[in-house]
């Protein structure tokens, strides 16, 4: 797929160094590069869900799926001839980035949560049927290795409901904007 230049990384930022982690960090970006990429793997692709779950505002979010599609993390694949609607799949390259926000994931559970709080999503091993635990991309339950289409993810109550109460707000907007 040829890269735009107007939102893939500009060429100097990811050829100036031999430093991985900073050419990376031209490719990735920001958190929304991040939550976005994450939402596929949740089995939301359509622009409408992505909006609502990222909290990104439609113009950024559109920013930041053409980047990401520029640089062959995304594609887009028609569901509506009319009027002409996309979903966005991860691409192989981006189903290899996931281990990046499997390790952020690791970090923030193990790091980043208050006395109390549980885990936000259990990612169930298809496989094998255990959870793949915080350690990578090697199941924790049988030890072999993973991608992010061989685990199903199941929601805390917490998160579900955090995730629900978006949803709903966003169908309460759009309810009040035609009426």
């Amino acid at each position: 797929m040829p890269r735009s230049p107007r939102f893939a990384p500009r060429r100097s930022e990811i050829t100036s160094t031999e430093c991985p982690i900073a050419r990376s960090s031209a490719v990735i970006g920001d958190r929304w590069t991040l939550v976005i990429t994450r939402e596929p793997t949740m089995g939301n692709r359509r622009f409408d869900s992505l909006q609502v779950q990222t909290l990104a505002s439609p113009p950024m979010l559109t920013n930041r799926l053409k980047r990401l599609e520029a640089d062959g993390m995304l594609e887009r694949r028609a569901y509506s001839a009319k009027p002409r609607r996309y979903e966005y799949h991860l691409t192989a390259k981006g189903e290899a980035f996931a281990s990046a926000p499997l390790a952020l994931r690791a970090w923030g559970e193990t790091w980043c949560k208050e006395p109390g709080e549980g885990i936000a999503v259990h990612h169930l091993h298809k496989t094998c049927g255990r959870e793949v635990g915080l350690s990578g991309t090697v199941c924790e339950g049988c030890g072999e290795p993973f991608t992010m289409d061989e685990v199903a993810g199941e929601l805390s109550a917490a998160f579900a409901q955090e995730r629900e109460a978006r949803s709903t707000a966003a169908r309460q907007d759009a309810e009040d904007r035609r009426a």
